[in-house]
């Protein structure tokens, strides 16, 4: 596989992922309740226990972009 290769897949994943993040963000931002509603529904929960397990996966999704997509996208571009 060539570098160009590796380079558009790991640039197609970061853009693909960046958008569910952004997705994630605007959904707990403008139907916070609605998505809290469904989740407690499946699982009991506070609502203080919902919003720390949600921001905390969503900063651990993050993390996991910017180390397994973003930084190997800027490294393989920088090695090109």
């Amino acid at each position: 596989m060539s570098a160009e290769v590796v380079r558009d897949v790991l640039l197609w994943c970061s853009v693909i992922n960046m958008g569910l993040l952004i997705f994630s963000f605007l959904m707990l931002s403008l139907a916070r309740q609605w998505v809290y509603r469904i989740h407690s529904k499946m699982f009991p929960m506070t609502e203080p226990q919902f919003n720390t397990i949600i921001y905390s996966l969503l900063g651990a999704y993050k993390i996991l972009v910017f180390v397994f997509n973003i930084v190997p996208y800027i490294a393989v571009r920088i090695a090109m």
